[in-house]
């Protein structure tokens, strides 16, 4: 996977986002804590962003961290997959 600058999606230098070779973007969340909802709304709201520059990309989430029940339900109610970062 290769390291994609944020600053082409108009998003923050400190987000961390990769693509694998299909041309799939993915989120890189890499902390102790837990994911809960407000993290699932800015997840939401970064998805939102890079979908007004690229439409048809698909984006996930890698992370290591554990995640609320609650917000992994939302997650995938907006069509966002959840990964595990090994």
């Amino acid at each position: 996977m290769k390291n994609i600058d944020p600053k082409k999606y108009n998003l923050s230098s400190r987000i961390q986002l990769q693509e694998n070779s299909f041309g799939r973007l993915f989120i890189i969340i890499d902390r102790k804590s837990r994911i809960i909802m407000k993290d699932g709304l800015r997840i939401l709201k970064i998805v939102n962003t890079i979908k007004q520059v690229e439409k048809n990309t698909s984006i996930s989430v890698l992370t290591s961290a554990p995640i609320c029940s609650k917000t992994k339900l939302f997650l995938s109610e907006s069509n966002i997959e959840i990964k595990v970062l090994s």
